[in-house]
């Protein structure tokens, strides 16, 4: 399976669009290489330079296993235009929340799994709940990592 976005290269930096100091939209990504069997995706962003740990920045799950990926600025509420469901984020929000380092550079993973399930778990699910809701669901999985400083 590969993640990919035409915002920014793997190890690259995460354009200002995408983070606090900008719009904060969600970047667009695609994949390919959904393993058969896939029934759902499962999307996770998160930074581990955070200074109190590491910090989640998008939690989407149940997305429809037939779409190749997510257009910029996907809505921040619970059931977007793709499909699926967003839960919360470490900024206790719904949806997606861009990087924005206190200082330094720090490292933003997407991490994209696909599921042999529909998870579909009541409320605004955590990076927690969701880990938990997958686990022995996990088909395989893909990684996208993006940097980012402010200035």
């Amino acid at each position: 399976m590969e993640l990919k976005s035409i915002a920014f290269d793997e190890g690259k930096p995460i354009p200002s669009k995408y983070t606090c100091d900008g719009p904060d939209l969600s970047p667009p990504l695609t994949w390919s290489g959904i393993p058969a069997g896939t029934k759902s995706l499962a999307l996770i962003c998160d930074d581990p330079d955070a200074p109190v740990g590491t910090w989640v920045h998008w939690v989407y799950y149940d997305i429809p296993a037939g779409i190749g990926g997510l257009p910029e600025g996907v809505q921040p509420d619970g059931a977007p235009a793709p499909g699926g469901t967003q839960g919360k984020n470490d900024f206790r929000r719904i949806g997606y929340g861009g990087p924005c380092p206190p200082g330094g550079t720090h490292r933003y993973f997407f991490k994209l799994y696909a599921l042999d399930t529909i998870l579909g778990p009541a409320g605004a699910a955590t990076k927690k709940d969701l880990l938990s809701a997958m686990e022995g669901h996990i088909l395989s999985q893909a990684q996208l990592m993006g940097t980012y400083k402010r200035r």
